[in-house]
């Protein structure tokens, strides 16, 4: 059984979380209330700590292990609906600069209507119905 989710991390986000960074103790907060990130975001945390010399079975047997991964972290699968939004989000958020990564995890807070949490603070200028939580 998982925690019900109340907020879409980002991948910056749970990367503060893995490696103690400025915000991390935010970040533990809002898991032990339950958190959800999309597919593709988990793809861009694995593989940045795989640029960081980091397995990224290892650590997903590791967070498994500890009971975080598919408890109080849900890995959101991207379907066509989320696919959509994350293609409508490409003309609001162009001027920002907004990478995938950046609109998966919102299209996946607008989708289940929850805030974003993240360490992008460009994402403080947006205004396309998404609550935004900085971390640092």
């Amino acid at each position: 059984m998982s925690l019900q989710a109340t907020t879409v991390l980002d991948a910056s986000a749970l990367l503060a979380y893995l490696q103690g960074e400025t915000g991390a103790t935010i970040v533990a907060t809002v898991l032990t209330q339950g958190s959800v990130i999309s597919a593709i975001n988990w793809a861009e945390t694995l593989s940045k700590l795989a640029e960081r010399g980091q397995d990224p079975d290892a650590v997903t047997t590791q967070l498994i292990n500890q009971g975080l991964l598919h408890y109080a972290l849900q890995i959101h699968p991207i379907d066509e609906l989320q696919a959509r939004s994350i293609a409508k989000l490409r003309v609001p958020t162009q001027p920002w600069g907004l990478s995938l990564g950046d609109r998966a995890c919102l299209a996946l807070a607008l989708i289940l209507n929850l805030p974003a949490l993240t360490c992008d603070r460009i994402w403080a200028n947006l205004n396309i119905g998404v609550s935004i939580t900085l971390i640092r």
